[in-house]
């Protein structure tokens, strides 16, 4: 078991998203995008949800429209919780 002098300092755990590479998004999520946002589908659903969202409590949450598109990209993509 070595000392915490001689350890070295652990790099941190954050990555910006600035500085990551993209790359193209699939043909079919940018279709779905469109089609959700002609529906105004963000807008939809922040006003079905817009009862059960504090005015300021603790951290802003993601707004509900990005929350359903990231459970809709799970679903196509068969990621499990």
């Amino acid at each position: 078991m070595g000392r915490r002098e001689d350890q070295q300092e652990q790099e941190p755990l954050w990555i910006a998203h600035t500085g990551m590479t993209s790359s193209p998004a699939h043909p079919f999520f940018e279709k779905l995008s469109e089609l959700l946002e002609a529906a105004l589908f963000d807008l939809g659903v922040e006003g079905l949800y817009a009862k059960l969202y504090a005015e300021k409590f603790g951290r802003p949450s993601l707004l509900p429209g990005i929350y359903f598109r990231s459970l809709l990209i799970g679903y196509y993509e068969g990621i499990e919780a």
